[in-house]
């Protein structure tokens, strides 16, 4: 009988993987999608910012205030920039929220809509703006023109809103009465596109306090070095937006002409005080970064 073969053991195959390919994160992959979250993370935050309306309560304190505005309330609103990115239900909310403060005056510090975006027609934009701030519930509403206005044209749109019961003090001045005492509210044109006249914007002998409306904040520098310059006791300035978009620890990354040293906030000068507001619309890009969009509720009080 011949010798048996030699048993052999066959090779076992490998155990066939049913799982699918593996995805390893790379450090690349990673910052791609880390970068792209912050990206719409920040886009979202920017366009949620822009709406999310910050009302500033604080005290205008002037010295020898009458009687008669003590605790008089004075709201200021402004950049408005209607149409460019400010809505019909933004500028309604916005109006809403004045009316429910029920100021004794509204003073509005100029850009109420937006020169360049070949999409808007300013003769558009100026007469829905001007409809849309004819439901302030107020006694008396004051404005001035900024930049954007002048450059569409100062009587065109002092012409519509003046037609809206919205007077312009364009160089010009005039007097709140209240029980036989005064109140003097002054505005000048635009610096950057027109020809402010303080002369004409400050009364000469003013028989209470005077707050000039100026939309460019560096122009404070102008007026506190004005022979009658000592006679204004605030000025409210709007036009930087506050930069509008601010990076944490490096501030704003742009900021117009004649808006660049005063940004935001509270300033004083001697016996003037200026206060920038950092407005409500947008330009440029529809968003806002640590940076809301503002109103302020002055409440006069005199100086102790």
């Amino acid at each position: 009988m011949p010798p048996a073969a030699p048993y052999r053991l066959s090779p076992t195959p490998a155990p066939r993987s049913t799982a699918g390919p593996t995805n390893h994160l790379t450090r690349r992959r990673f910052l791609q999608v880390t970068g792209f979250s912050a990206a719409a993370l920040a886009l979202y935050s920017g366009e949620y910012v822009r709406h999310d309306l910050e009302i500033t309560h604080l005290p205008m304190v002037i010295r020898n205030l009458p009687d008669a505005f003590q605790n008089f309330r004075i709201v200021q609103l402004s950049d408005i920039h209607y149409e460019e990115y400010t809505e019909p239900f933004y500028l309604r909310r916005i109006i809403a929220e004045i009316n429910a403060l029920a100021p004794n005056l509204v003073l509005i510090t100029g850009d109420f809509i937006t020169h360049g975006p070949p999409r808007i027609v300013p003769e558009h934009a100026i007469y829905a703006c001007a409809q849309e701030l004819s439901a302030i519930q107020c006694p008396q509403r004051l404005g001035i023109l900024g930049n954007h206005d002048c450059t569409v044209g100062a009587s065109f749109i002092t012409r519509v809103l003046h037609d809206h019961d919205l007077a312009v003090l364009n160089n010009r001045y005039v007097p709140i009465e209240r029980d036989g005492q005064r109140l003097w509210i002054g505005g000048v044109l635009d610096p950057s596109t027109s020809h402010p006249n303080l002369d004409l914007a400050i009364p000469p002998k003013p028989d209470g306090p005077v707050i000039l409306m100026a939309h460019a904040p560096d122009f404070a520098d102008d007026l506190v070095v004005y022979p009658n310059g000592h006679l204004v006791d605030y000025m409210l300035s709007g036009h930087s937006h506050g930069g509008q978009v601010r990076v944490p620890f490096l501030g704003p990354l742009a900021l117009p002409p004649m808006g660049r040293k005063y940004v935001m906030g509270h300033y004083q000068f001697g016996n003037t005080q200026l206060y920038v507001n950092r407005g409500v619309g947008s330009v440029g890009v529809p968003f806002r970064f640590n940076c809301r969009p503002e109103l302020t509720v002055f409440t006069l009080q005199r100086a102790t």
